[in-house]
């Protein structure tokens, strides 16, 4: 019996093969790199706000200090409340926006999981970014008006837990929509993320080096951040008219993905054209319904892996890695951008580095053992960082004070944050069918928020060993 169905078996692989080969020959060339491009921008879009958001932290702790408008009765015991109530908006601020960012991205990037085989994709992604450029234009205007505290703290809290509920129905859904390319496009998605760190990083030394006031620093971030938006949406628009993003994207499934797709899509020569009949991204999705647990059970190991990066990098950075004092400055310049350029750019920059780098190499594969394992090594960063000159400190010793020490660890953990998340994210929805390859990537970008948020709760323990 079995070596009757050998032959078949052969034939049927043969076949497919051949179909395989037909399918890539017809595969459109991307012109000019324009979809590339796209979702570099997209991905910039997706984490620039947010980046200056964060880099703004001082403007709104600034804006808690003193009161705007004075109490009409009781000025004496009313004076007291106010400022001690004024202290605790400014002690808690960094520790409840992190409760208000986690959580809301946490819940929506697991609803984007289920709900985007029901709300069309145009919806999902045009209408997130939409709503988080309001808020910034909102954001953008409410620096030049004054408010209460208290009123500007509630507001403010409002405005984050809108950013990230909308910022993770984005993510997710875009991941998802560059699932159904070739896998080098989840590449630009990363790239575009890590620059964006590298741009709010830059930005923060430069408003350092030249003084500027802590009002006019945050109205430009926030301008910034709606130029970028909106130069998004425009992006976003403009995708459907891209060949070659209608050529994956008119496809119910069937349509194999072969390696050579996979690798180096945009290095291949240009191929017979096959026309297919333009995408409209308001139309809703036909193809039949998938599983979200049986997807799980295909792509778990990418899943776990993405978690774990983000797990280890978000439980050390910048929780600990912020408080590591340089040990050769003795005054001057180097103690002021230690921290701004040893930390946050060095960091940055690597990061993008790592990120880009899946552009050209994708080693281990997407079967390969290698990729958990490198994953799960990245631990060893916990003890190296928790024992360089972290200040102050009660337990443990210090066992590397020099500042290369520190410069070269975060050079090494910050590239491998990007060089293995990237592939993991990559990597995910090209273990499915095409038919469930934008599931697998709001999967995905699930477990990369849930190790964000994992990493947010550990970083508490990781700073009170030290």
């Amino acid at each position: 019996m079995q070596q009757a169905l050998l032959p078949k078996f052969f034939i049927s692989k043969q076949t497919t093969d051949r179909k395989t080969d037909r399918m890539t020959a017809n595969a459109p060339r991307d012109r000019y790199k324009a979809v590339w491009i796209i979702f570099f921008i997209l991905g910039l879009g997706t984490l620039l706000p947010w980046n200056f958001f964060m880099t703004a932290t001082m403007y709104f702790t600034s804006r808690l200090k003193d009161p705007n408008t004075k109490r009409e009765f009781n000025q004496t015991v009313n004076s007291t409340a106010e400022s001690d109530t004024r202290n605790v908006l400014e002690s808690k601020f960094n520790n409840v926006m992190t409760l208000c960012a986690m959580v809301p991205l946490l819940i929506f990037t697991c609803l984007n999981s289920f709900i985007h085989q029901r709300i069309p994709q145009k919806w999902r992604i045009s209408g997130s970014l939409s709503v988080i450029l309001v808020v910034f234009l909102i954001t953008a205007v409410l620096v030049k008006v004054e408010m209460e505290p208290l009123s500007f703290f509630t507001f403010t809290m409002i405005k984050i837990i809108c950013i990230n509920s909308f910022g993770a129905i984005l993510q997710g859904s875009l991941f998802g929509l560059a699932g159904r390319l070739p896998a080098s496009y989840t590449t630009p998605i990363m790239s575009g993320q890590g620059l964006a760190g590298t741009f709010a990083a830059f930005s923060m030394i430069c408003t350092l080096a030249t003084g500027s006031a802590l009002q006019d620093s945050a109205f430009g971030y926030f301008i910034t951040a709606c130029v970028v938006i909106l130069l998004a949406i425009v992006s976003y628009l403009a995708l459907p008219r891209m060949e070659f993003f209608q050529y994956y994207s008119d496809s119910n499934g069937s349509r194999p993905v072969s390696d050579e797709e996979n690798k180096m899509d945009l290095l291949k020569p240009d191929g017979p054209a096959e026309k297919r009949p333009v995408v409209n991204l308001t139309d809703e999705d036909t193809s039949p319904t998938v599983s979200v647990f049986a997807i799980f059970k295909q792509i778990w190991v990418m899943a776990l892996s993405v978690c774990l990066v983000f797990t280890v990098t978000i439980g050390i950075f910048p929780a600990v890695t912020v408080e590591v004092k340089s040990a050769v400055a003795d005054g001057g310049a180097w103690e002021t951008y230690f921290i701004p350029v040893s930390c946050f750019l060095l960091f940055n920059v690597m990061d993008w580095a790592g990120r880009s780098l899946t552009a050209v190499c994708m080693w281990p594969g997407k079967d390969s053992i290698w990729l958990p394992v490198l994953v799960m090594a990245r631990v060893v960063f916990v003890p190296l960082f928790i024992l360089c000159n972290v200040q102050p400190r009660y337990n443990l010793p210090v066992w590397f004070a020099h500042d290369a020490w520190y410069i070269i660890f975060m050079i090494l953990f910050s590239f491998s944050n990007g060089y293995l998340a990237s592939l993991c994210m990559c990597f995910g929805p090209k273990k499915v069918s095409q038919r469930e390859a934008e599931t697998a990537g709001a999967i995905m970008a699930f477990f990369l928020s849930l190790g964000l948020a994992l990493g947010a709760a550990l970083s508490f323990g990781f700073r009170a060993m030290i």
